[in-house]
């Protein structure tokens, strides 16, 4: 199972999402039975952001002067697999900006947008990537299954 710490630097966000951590426990549990290996304690955290705190994040971090929509900051290294023998396990954090995905829904459907948001970015927590084409094909048709799942 999965246990997500939600933490929210802009009350905007329940004006979409009444009850943040209701929500991400029932997609996780749903979660959970589309990806089978995720039967360890892994915990998450996730920041519901404004494009003003995200885009400090991605400075600070990626170098990069803009607003993205998810950053996902992974925890563990795949050089030092030891820590996956803990019972619980952190996985990391995920931020996503709020002005981004709701722009992206247009009123209309904005949990859809930000479902693909945050599974793309726990993707990323779990050792995904889309640097080349064979690994956006395989991170792409697991975000849609998880997608069409949840």
């Amino acid at each position: 199972m999965i246990k997500t710490n939600i933490l929210i630097d802009n009350n905007i966000w329940f004006n979409r999402i009444k009850n943040p951590n209701d929500y991400f426990k029932k997609k996780l549990i749903k979660l959970s039975k589309v990806m089978p290996k995720l039967k360890k304690k892994y915990e998450i955290s996730i920041l519901l952001s404004s494009s003003k705190e995200i885009k400090e994040l991605n400075k600070k971090f990626r170098k990069k002067n803009k607003v993205s929509d998810v950053l996902s900051f992974p925890f563990w290294d795949e050089l030092n697999p030891k820590i996956f023998k803990n019972d619980k396990i952190y996985l990391g954090d995920i931020a996503i900006c709020f002005e981004v995905i709701n722009g992206r829904a247009k009123n209309k459907n904005f949990k859809l947008e930000f479902d693909k948001a945050w599974v793309h970015g726990f993707l990323h927590l779990l050792g995904y990537d889309h640097n080349n084409e064979k690994n956006y094909k395989k991170m792409n048709n697991l975000e849609k299954k998880i997608i069409n799942f949840i």
